[in-house]
């Protein structure tokens, strides 16, 4: 007889705590679902995860928050690697979706802005992961407590 760890137990020993008993081992599991579900329901608009992340970032922060965000703005706002940001909004630039100039006050900097298609597109994608969350998230309850949860962890 084995343990869920795969080892022997000590006799009157508690079994080892197996990987379904590690919070961070079932949110790596979870985070994978959810990501598959993620790339599933973008594919149709030509959209990855990220490049929706990042566009739907750029769109908020230009036409909600009235900003007009550098890069590295719209790399804090998204929590991603501001290298892998240029290389992405690079790649939204090429589809039409987004514009980078250089910015007036830093010639280093480039201001990000999305373009009409790009803020259609983002309207879309915004409802589509929207709907897919609501149907993914709905067995885990209260939605004001598993966001509370989520907020509390993102500090």
């Amino acid at each position: 007889m084995s343990s869920r760890s795969g080892e022997s137990p000590r006799r009157g020993a508690p079994p080892a705590p197996g990987p379904g008993d590690s919070p961070g081992f079932l949110l790596w599991r979870v985070t994978l679902r959810w990501q598959r579900l993620m790339a599933a329901s973008l594919r149709p608009l030509g959209l990855t995860h990220v490049q929706f992340v990042l566009l739907g970032s750029t769109w908020w922060l230009t036409e909600v928050a009235g900003e007009t965000p550098t890069q590295r703005r719209v790399a804090d706002h998204a929590g991603t690697d501001p290298m892998m940001t240029s290389q992405v909004l690079r790649a939204l630039e090429s589809k039409g979706l987004v514009t980078r100039l250089a910015s007036p006050a830093d010639s280093r900097a480039r201001r990000v802005t999305v373009t009409a298609i790009g803020a259609v597109l983002a309207r879309r994608a915004v409802a589509v992961v929207e709907a897919a969350d609501v149907d993914f998230f709905a067995s885990a309850g209260d939605r004001r407590a598993l966001l509370s949860t989520l907020h509390h962890l993102d500090r």
